[in-house]
């Protein structure tokens, strides 16, 4: 079925962002040799970052879970401009990076991470189910709570 993974956003009641910008000098993705690499995405909305500040200190961990939600979606918006509007063509999820700005004495960057990895599998399936790494870092761009980036293979 064509547009089955646009089809699962919408009934997620999840609209694909605009994709952001590139803040710096880099791209925002490379699809080389059947595989899509991303530039890390922040939890972007349409009115700017959804929260600033680090988990544990100045952001809960419900809005961190939701952060990561909103990156990852971002990273999906990344996944459809490199696969030129066709999200089925995204064979698998391979690999999930998640970046959490940490208060010294937060130790829930898995729950965190989850925000993203489940987003994945909803909308993904079995395509979505991926290895991760959830860490801790003192602080990212701009402020922000969590960055995702994602490896992703294309179909042949």
């Amino acid at each position: 079925m064509a547009d089955a993974v646009k089809s699962r956003l919408a009934e997620l009641g999840l609209t694909l962002p605009v994709s952001a910008a590139p803040v710096a000098n880099y791209v925002p993705f490379h699809v080389v040799d059947g595989m899509v690499y991303t530039s890390g995405q922040l939890p972007i909305t349409e009115k700017g970052l959804a929260c600033t500040g680090r988990l544990g200190a100045d952001v809960d961990l419900a809005a961190g879970v939701e952060a990561a939600k909103l990156a990852a979606l971002q990273v999906i918006a990344k996944l459809n401009d490199a696969t030129d509007g066709n999200l089925d063509r995204i064979e698998k999820i391979l690999r999930v990076d998640v970046f959490v700005a940490s208060a010294v004495d937060f130790y829930n960057q898995p729950e965190v991470g989850n925000g993203a990895s489940d987003l994945f599998v909803a909308v993904f399936g079995e395509a979505g189910r991926h290895t991760r790494n959830a860490v801790g870092v003192a602080v990212l761009p701009r402020n922000a709570p969590v960055e995702v980036t994602v490896i992703a293979k294309l179909k042949a």
